[in-house]
């Protein structure tokens, strides 16, 4: 399919309206077949248990052009499973794991023209999301929903290279003990809006939140998780019951360890610690890595080793190789990429 005349190089990370979307609904205990559909709108009632109370959770994950011209998608099943996990801790019908990654591959082929060509830095940009729709006035579950797929083309996280970020400790909590901070739910990021706005406002890019309960440890941002490297090059990540479990975080894990032939830590994190690490990075879907250069605690400043101009060289190396990985540089282990026939 031909492609659409669009600037990809000048894209932002936006939306931007595609051809078709896939649409599937739970009725009377049972998901329909569902299907593609031309129209980008959403009718529900005015009660519907996603308004009333926030029934709703989603996914995201991007499509490729790779160097050999193939359209792929970077390991959907494991959206599928933590779509599952989402949907089971809102008391929400479980889409079933096949029928989610078909549906995946139906909208992106339908979309192909939208697919920014190899080499352009832009990808296209998957949104799998499922909310209540039936009318609920009582607090409780709804007894209806709808699941639908749409794709928007974004271009490259960082315009001009990744510069270090300048992160904030927020005072604010982000999920809370027991919560549901471990679930990609649109209640826990509407809960964080505040806080980023705030911390925009003050100069900052971004928040770290620590653990809600004795606010002594490092959990993750509103929307990636954190990444640490020691002086003698060993990979750290936080590991929290209420840290979402990123997939670009558990790749960029095996590739340290089975790549790159680092040593690896899932643990706890003090917040202590955090100045005497050499490097610091988010990890997410947008931007896959963005290092981080200082952290400000209420106005004590925590200075990266690795500095405000480039990212850390281990840093760099596990972006490299994972990218390379998604664009189809470097051969990626069994069942990370789907290709898009």
């Amino acid at each position: 399919m031909e492609k659409k005349n669009i600037d990809w190089a000048n894209l932002g990370f936006g939306y931007i309206v595609t051809d078709k979307r896939f649409v599937s609904n739970y009725r009377n205990g049972a998901w329909d077949e569902g299907g593609l559909t031309e129209d980008a709108t959403v009718t529900i009632s005015e009660c519907a248990g996603v308004l009333q109370y926030a029934q709703t959770i989603f996914e995201g994950l991007k499509a490729y052009t790779t160097e050999k011209g193939e359209t792929v998608i970077f390991r959907p099943d494991l959206n599928a499973e933590r779509m599952e996990q989402s949907a089971k801790r809102l008391e929400m019908p479980v889409y079933p794991k096949d029928k989610f990654v078909d549906a995946i591959v139906e909208t992106v082929r339908a979309n192909s023209a939208y697919v920014p060509p190899y080499g352009t830095g832009a990808t296209l940009y998957v949104r799998p999301y499922m909310f209540g729709s039936s009318e609920v006035i009582g607090v409780k579950p709804a007894q209806e929903y709808q699941f639908r797929v749409f794709t928007t083309p974004v271009g490259a996280y960082f315009k001009g290279g990744a510069k270090p970020l300048t992160i904030k400790v927020s005072d604010f909590d982000r999920a809370a003990p027991n919560g549901t901070g471990h679930i990609k739910a649109g209640l826990n990021y509407a809960m964080s809006l505040h806080a980023i706005v705030t911390a925009h406002e003050e100069g900052f890019d971004e928040n770290m939140y620590l653990d809600p309960r004795t606010r002594t440890k490092v959990e993750e941002t509103g929307g990636a998780n954190f990444l640490f490297v020691t002086k003698d090059k060993k990979v750290v990540v936080p590991k929290s019951s209420s840290i979402l479990p990123s997939i670009t975080r558990r790749s960029l894990v095996h590739v340290a360890k089975e790549y790159l032939g680092l040593e690896v830590e899932e643990r706890e994190v003090l917040f202590d610690e955090v100045k005497e690490f050499a490097e610091a990075g988010l990890c997410g879907t947008a931007a896959v890595i963005s290092p981080v250069g200082k952290i400000v605690n209420h106005g004590e400043e925590i200075c990266i080793p690795s500095g405000m101009a480039d990212m850390g060289p281990v840093t760099k190396e596990l972006y490299d190789t994972l990218t390379g990985i998604q664009m189809g540089r470097i051969e990626a282990p069994e069942g990370w990429i789907k290709v898009v026939e």
